[in-house]
Parts: C-alpha cells; structure tokens; sequence
C-alpha cells in the first residue's frame, strides 16, 4: 500500500481494491475542497493530529457529524486495512478475503469515534485499531454460526429480542411482526428435535408438527392461518434474522449525496474568525491531553509494577510476544484457566487503578459506559506498552 503524505490525501482519499489487493487512493471531491478550504482558514503547518481532533470536535455536533464523520472514515483507512490484513492472513478458511474484513470494519467507524477518549487513547489509530479488530473477528464468528444453521436451527437459537429486532429491521408492519412472533412462539414450543445433538442442522418440522402448530396459533389469536403460511412466516423470519446478523456490508467511501453541486464544507458552522478560535483551543486541550496520558502512563506503570511477578510475565508473554494462552500455559508449565484468570486479574488491577485516578484527579463518575471506554483504552494502551518495552 502506498502511503499518503499530505494532510489533504489523508483526509479525503480511500482505498479501492484490485480484486482482493490494494489497487489506489480514490478520492472524493466533496472532502478534499472541504479540507481545502479549511486549510486555507488555518495556519501553516497544522500537524495530522490537529485535524483528527478538529473533526472530533466537529463529530459531536450533529449538524456536522456526516462530514466529519466522512473525513475521519478517510483518515482510518490505513489502520483499518492493516488490521485487516493481518486477520485475513490467520483465517483457517478461505471463505472470507482481505477485501471482505476491511468492509466489515470500515463499517464500524461510527463505534469507534463514540467510544473513543483522547484524554484516554494515545491515537485515534492505535484506538480504531483495536475496535476494528474486535469488531472483524466477532463479525467472523458471528456469521459463520449464520451461515451453518438451517432456517430452523435459526430459529431455535434466536431470542425473542432478536428476532423482533430483526423483523422491525425488515422494515415490517407491527401487526405483521406480532403474528411472526406468534407464530415462532407456537415453532420453540411444539417443535421439539427428536435427535439430541447438533441443532443448527436440524430439519423442518413434519407435517403433522405443522398442523399442530397452526391449531396453536389459530387458538391463540383472532386471524386463522394454514400450515403453509406458518411456514412461509417462520422463513421469512429466519430470512430476517440472516439479513440482521450478517448485513450485506456497504462501503462508507462513497458520499451518498451524488449531487455534485452541495459543498460538503457548506456544513461547517461558523466564520474565518470562529475557525482560527477553535485551532486555538484545540492546541490548549491538546496540551491539557498530553499532561494527562502521561499521568494515564504513570498510573498503568506503577499498576504493573505492583502485579505479582507471574501476572507480570503473562502480561508480558501475552502482549509482547503475542502469544496464546495455551502455549504461555505450556511455556510456564501450568494449566491454561490459570492463565486465563491471572490475565483477567491483572486487567481488573489496571481498570481499578485507572478508575480511582479518574475519579480522584479527573472527578469522572465512573459509569459502566466509562468503565468499557476505559477497559478498552487499557487494550490499546498494553499492545503500545509492550511494544517499546517488551521485556
């Protein structure tokens, strides 16, 4: 992959795949004057960072979310790509290619910019990095449960949440999803496997199961239904729940505004004036973050530091030499849920210590939504800790 040096590249290109390879940088027009055009309000030499905050700043705000949301999209394209190369590059089937896992986690940009902290995360990067890596993998497992089960497999392993969720994301009448929930209610209770084993392969039901069924359901409601509609209810519902679990995935390269004519920098709010305060500002926050990683840092040493030396070395084995816990197990001679526990209690440590400096120095309330912002801050901040310091 050929990397990109301008600011004005970085925040306005994408990439376009060759068949399942890096082809080039494709730029949209709409982005690259909206970064003109701010460039031009600025002064000289603004830095990468400058911008990645800048338009986090401006994604709070929803009347210019899309647009910043858009160039930071640009600005992960690398990271994104990186990560899922190297995922790619592990899967045990062919079935799911580069071009497929960096689809899935461009997808997410949206999760990564709510999640992130920059009085937290070292980088946007380094954050996204660890999103979309998570983001692919569960993706990965989820759909290949998907793509194993029969529609009544399916339907067996839903929940009722899930299902109305993905009926109502089918864009369906609520008349229309209470009677498919009927229906897959009177499905879960009559129709009981007769092999015990593996129930995503498991068959239709046999037609007197369906008669049953529709005895069921006719009882229960006022509308009165044959076998055979029961049946195309319960496949469109299994239909349903594949298209909610395993969405065809759309690129979020492309603007979707296809005019030409609508500036997307038409968006920003404020003068020539308001832009230069907001640089300002930015560049004192940006100094007020710096003191703070470094006492995040701080804070996460000395928690290390503290931690039982073999906590320590399976920190260590795990993060630095990007070892599984079966091989550190091997390694230290010990047995595998020892060091599943140990790297949990360690991680248990580095969050109540960065809980406590939160509340202490930042007067956070530490909510369960900060606690997973910081659980993943701690991921990321760990993969870069033992990076410069692997031994």
């Amino acid at each position: 992959m050929q990397s990109r040096q301008s600011i004005i590249e970085i925040f306005s290109t994408f990439v376009q795949f060759d068949g399942d390879r890096f082809g080039y940088w494709a730029t949209e027009r709409k982005l690259r004057r909206s970064i003109q055009s701010c460039l031009q309000q600025t002064l000289k030499d603004t830095t990468e960072n400058f911008w990645v905050l800048y338009w986090y700043k401006f994604f709070q705000v929803s009347e210019t979310k899309f647009l910043a949301q858009q160039h930071l999209t640009a600005y992960l394209q690398e990271p994104c790509y990186w990560i899922s190369q190297r995922t790619a590059a592990n899967l045990v089937s062919n079935q799911y290619k580069l071009s497929d896992c960096f689809q899935i986690a461009i997808g997410e940009v949206d999760q990564v910019l709510q999640g992130f902290n920059p009085g937290y995360s070292s980088s946007l990067k380094s954050y996204a990095s660890i999103v979309f890596s998570n983001v692919i993998r569960e993706t990965l497992r989820q759909m290949r449960e998907v793509d194993i089960c029969t529609n009544w497999g399916l339907l067996r392993k839903t929940s009722q949440k899930r299902l109305h969720e993905s009926l109502r994301n089918a864009g369906l009448s609520s008349e229309t999803i209470s009677a498919y929930i009927w229906a897959w209610q009177c499905f879960k209770t009559l129709y009981v496997p007769r092999k015990v084993g593996n129930s995503r392969q498991l068959s239709a039901p046999d037609e007197q199961i369906w008669q049953v069924m529709a005895q069921a359901y006719n009882a229960q409601t006022s509308q009165k239904v044959n076998p055979q509609t029961l049946e195309t209810w319960l496949i469109n519902s299994a239909k349903a729940v594949r298209r909610y679990l395993y969405p065809t995935v759309g690129s979020l390269n492309i603007s979707p505004d296809s005019d030409d004519s609508r500036e997307l920098v038409n968006g920003l709010p404020g003068t020539e004036q308001e832009s230069l305060i907001a640089e300002i500002v930015a560049q004192e926050e940006a100094q007020t973050r710096n003191f703070q990683q470094v006492e995040v840092k701080q804070v996460l040493e000395t928690a290390i530091h503290q931690l039982e030396p073999q906590g320590q070395k399976i920190l260590q084995l795990y993060y630095s030499q990007q070892l599984n816990q079966d091989t550190i197990a091997r390694q230290m001679e010990i047995k595998q849920y020892t060091v599943s526990r140990r790297l949990t209690k360690a991680k248990e440590i580095l969050l109540r210590s960065l809980a406590k400096w939160s509340q202490d120095s930042l007067h956070i309330s530490v909510t369960t939504d900060v606690l997973i912002s910081m659980s993943a801050v701690i991921e990321e901040w760990l993969h870069d800790y033992y990076r410069v310091f692997p031994n």
